[in-house]
């Protein structure tokens, strides 16, 4: 089994920057079966969506939606098990619920961190 704990959401001022964090437990061989890692986020009354992607892999690769291309950075510290997503020039339609998510031979999510960007 695997536990993901987001942290390092809040409340920031528009064009302010946050650093979400994701942090992995588990069993080693769960830890290892996964292969994808992402973060998703979800706004009062809409779809939850897909903002980050990373592949664990030596090199990695990441992929975004269009709508955070530039402003955000998917990355990973794999001696710590975690996952960091670094926003940058943050807009108030950026609000929402963040969640990570990991995929491998099953689907896991985290709880959930708050980011309110407003004046």
């Amino acid at each position: 089994q695997v536990q993901l704990v987001e942290s390092g959401g809040g409340l920031v001022q528009p064009g302010g920057s946050l650093r979400l964090s994701c942090v992995t437990s588990g069993s080693i061989l769960s830890i290892k079966s996964i292969n994808t890692m992402s973060w998703y986020r979800q706004a009062p009354g809409k779809q939850r969506e897909l903002v980050a992607t990373i592949t664990i892999t030596r090199g990695g690769s990441t992929n975004y939606a269009d709508s955070v291309k530039g402003r955000f950075t998917i990355s990973r510290d794999s001696a710590k098990n975690t996952v960091y997503l670094q926003m940058s020039g943050l807009k108030p339609e950026d609000t929402a619920v963040y969640y990570c998510n990991a995929r491998g031979r099953v689907e896991y999510w985290g709880q959930g961190t708050q980011v309110t960007v407003s004046s």
